[in-house]
């Protein structure tokens, strides 16, 4: 029976004659009395060793180590015995991230136990690398693509594994710098460029950080997310669908199934076409964050995490936004920008959201009536086009829209703490942002 979590029980003596180790389930629980004579005696065993006083069998070695580190997970020499056996092949890599598993249960804030599940990892895409090029050098295609195929599931397999333990952690110690960490390194490492994944792990961890609104460490791995896939997206070749292979250059292949092919005519979009749609995806890319945040701070006042999210998330925007339209007008005006004033697209999209309600986009008005001749209203020629694109989202985010949604909750909110934050938000609004061209 394998053990998913350790604990030590309560006990200053033994009371009884019996065994301090106690298993119930899946948990493995230690009595405290024995651990004052226990973590001494193989403590020194160690050190025994490692000063060369004191020869151990790989095995027995492999034992000490082992609970040493569910003692005490920090003792770094323990974790260097342990890759000194991992090279040599006495341990699999597996079974030292089952062992930093269970320390972490305990220790879920171990700076060096992080440290060396990212050793082990590199270890693994070291190995899958190369077992992969040795068969792609010496073996038929087929069983080429078989066993790509099994590393393909093995790697996919780890990083699932890795996500959940970084969750764990997460929720046992607020704040978990280390296991956030963590979980930023393994995507850089194993899922650089899967959009898929990262979309995933944004979606994750919408209900996370809602159940933990004080944790800035879950905000800043939002952030973290929606960086990445700004840049993923931004980096689209004009001819190249966001799931084309082109993009995959990530550890772990996207699993997704692959789009269903097309005709000639409609096969590959032009350059007009591949930017609407990146710039449709990071509309709603925005606007859900902006609009997840909004809900946050509405239903849980008094929060500076909340507020410091959005202001990164609207500088995020804002950034993009620029950089965005200076890179289209260095280009030579290209008229598929899609975040100027005077884009159509944005201009629909602005007049659904603000009709009714006097808005403006981007501070410029506009004319939310469709123009009419004797009574009835002309028909777009863009309708059938906004009905492949599917529904049409809301105005991106604006200095006005973040101005009113300031102003409602100063309006309607008693708490002293979301009043100062919202003050505070205002301010900067007006000292950062509307100052910047």
């Amino acid at each position: 029976m394998s053990c998913d979590e350790i604990g030590v029980i309560p006990c200053p003596e033994a009371r009884y004659n019996r065994s301090p180790i106690v298993l119930v389930e899946n948990k493995l629980g230690v009595e405290s009395w024995c651990v004052k004579f226990l973590l001494p005696y193989v403590h020194n065993k160690l050190l025994l060793y490692r000063q060369r006083k004191h020869w151990l069998e790989r095995e027995a070695l492999a034992d000490i180590t082992c609970t040493l580190l569910l003692l005490n997970p920090d003792f770094t020499t323990a974790w260097n015995v342990r890759k000194e056996l991992l090279q040599c092949g006495v341990l699999n890599p597996e079974k030292d991230l089952y062992l930093g598993k269970l320390a972490l249960t305990k220790f879920p804030k171990s700076p060096e136990t992080w440290i060396h599940r990212r050793w082990v990892l590199q270890q693994i895409l070291r190995q899958c690398s190369a077992m992969g090029r040795k068969h792609q050098q010496g073996e038929a295609e087929q069983a080429d693509a078989e066993r790509s195929q099994q590393l393909s599931d093995h790697l996919a397999r780890t990083l699932h594994q890795e996500m959940k333990v970084c969750s764990d952690a997460a929720c046992r110690y607020p704040s978990n710098y280390n296991a956030w960490s963590h979980r930023i390194w393994v995507l850089q490492h194993m899922a650089k460029g899967n959009v898929k994944v990262f979309h995933d792990e944004l979606s994750s961890m919408r209900l996370w950080v809602s159940m933990h609104v004080s944790d800035h460490s879950g905000f800043h791995y939002r952030q973290f997310l929606l960086k990445e896939l700004i840049t993923e997206l931004s980096q689209t070749p004009a001819s190249t669908p966001p799931s084309s292979p082109q993009r995959r250059h990530s550890q772990v292949p996207d699993s997704s199934p692959p789009p269903p092919s097309q005709g000639p005519a409609n096969g590959e979009l032009s350059g007009a076409e591949a930017a609407a749609e990146e710039d449709r995806q990071l509309l709603q890319l925005f606007h859900q964050e902006v609009e997840l945040c909004s809900d946050l701070i509405q239903s849980f006042p008094g929060h500076e995490t909340l507020w410091s999210h959005r202001r990164h998330v609207f500088y995020l925007w804002h950034h993009w936004r620029t950089e965005h339209q200076h890179h289209r007008s260095s280009n030579g005006g290209n008229a598929s920008v899609r975040l100027n004033n005077s884009d159509p697209t944005l201009a629909e999209v602005g007049a659904q959201s603000c009709a009714g309600r006097g808005e403006s986009v981007n501070g410029q008005g506009h004319a939310s009536d469709a123009m009419e001749v004797d009574g009835a209203s002309l028909p777009d020629p863009r309708d059938s086009k906004r009905l492949k694109r599917g529904a049409l989202l809301p105005g991106p985010p604006a200095l006005p829209s973040e101005h009113s949604f300031v102003s409602g909750v100063l309006d309607s909110c008693g708490n002293p703490e979301q009043r100062r934050f919202a003050l505070a938000y205002r301010k900067w609004l007006d000292t950062v942002i509307d100052q910047q061209p």
